[in-house]
């Protein structure tokens, strides 16, 4: 990274700026084959493979969160963590540190009963798994990202911009996708996909490539998790949601035209949501024996873990019995 700062200062965006960024492009897709483990290949693919490589590509082209001129950890962080970081003012500042660990600590308990009950997952039906998938993925992305709060508020004195924003209420996919649910994905695809379809072919061209791009990317971060080949059916489901979307946007954009009331859009959204995930987006962990490879992990850190007290236990004894 900090060579992709020093020759996005040296060089013009454009095709020179490209080239010299695209070997640091490249060496991002190859940094999660360097991890044996789910949660290290599907962290570092998350943050480095999809959102670093499409923010220097942003920069590349002279747009996006990066910019030459900051300093060097502002600029590291930026580009390798999934925020957009900001100077803590006032208020801002004095909240982060007491939400960041309640929120480590409710999912510290959740995360753990959600994995045991991983073990009697075949007493429970496809739906009841689905769920346990679901809330792993949403309790997991929360103590992630609020890890990172707490690391980049205490060390550099700066906050995060919110990552979710209560997905629960959302009334439309439109409002789900683009303002409530992982909202790091989104701020980098508007710039880096939606925007220059969109002035070339039109709004829902744009939002249809914007879901594609999204899709595939998400294969790939499967790909990198589960070492098994992509089945299409991911990248299915972002292409259904963005067709549903783009359709919103027409609807919406008839003034006069039949709305459904908030007290019935929330509830058929999250329906909706639910509905296709289970049929398109969660079976491909299912297939991909997601839970035995974190089975496995967390069996094999307590073992580890264990073998570490032991050492220590024997250590301790040594040194009471020299004394």
């Amino acid at each position: 990274m900090s060579y992709a700062r020093l020759a996005a200062a040296r060089l013009r965006p454009g095709a020179p700026r490209l080239a010299a960024l695209l070997p640091v492009v490249v060496l991002l897709y190859t940094i999660p084959f360097a991890f044996s483990t789910t949660t290290f290949r599907g962290t570092s693919g998350f943050f480095l493979t999809w959102l670093g490589s499409f923010k220097l590509l942003l920069l590349a082209a002279g747009s996006g969160p990066l910019e030459p001129s900051l300093r060097l950890h502002q600029f590291v962080c930026s580009a390798s963590l999934p925020v957009k970081l900001r100077q803590s003012t006032g208020k801002q500042k004095s909240k982060a540190p007491v939400r960041g660990p309640a929120r480590i600590l409710l999912c510290g308990a959740v995360i753990p009963a959600i994995i045991y009950a991983y073990q009697f997952k075949n007493s429970m039906n496809r739906y009841q798994v689905l769920a346990l998938y679901t809330l792993h993925i949403y309790f997991s992305l929360d103590l992630l990202l609020a890890t990172v709060h707490i690391v980049i508020h205490d060390l550099l004195g700066m906050e995060m911009e919110p990552q979710v924003d209560h997905p629960y209420l959302a009334s439309s996919l439109r409002d789900f996708w683009g303002r409530r649910w992982n909202l790091m994905v989104p701020s980098i695809l508007r710039p880096s996909v939606f925007r220059p379809v969109r002035a070339r072919l039109g709004t829902a061209a744009g939002v249809l490539a914007t879901f594609l791009v999204s899709g595939l990317m998400h294969e790939l971060m499967f790909y990198y998790i589960m070492w098994t080949p992509p089945s299409g059916e991911v990248t299915a489901f972002f292409v259904l949601h963005g067709a549903c979307a783009a359709a919103e946007g027409w609807w919406a954009s008839h003034a006069g035209w039949w709305r459904p009331p908030r007290a019935a859009a929330v509830p058929l959204t999250l329906a909706f949501v639910a509905g296709t995930g289970f049929w398109l987006f969660f079976p491909a962990m299912v297939e991909g024996g997601l839970d035995e490879m974190v089975l496995q992990e967390c069996q094999g850190m307590v073992v580890l873990m264990e073998q570490a007290g032991r050492r220590l236990a024997g250590a301790t004894d040594l040194v009471s019995s020299t004394m």
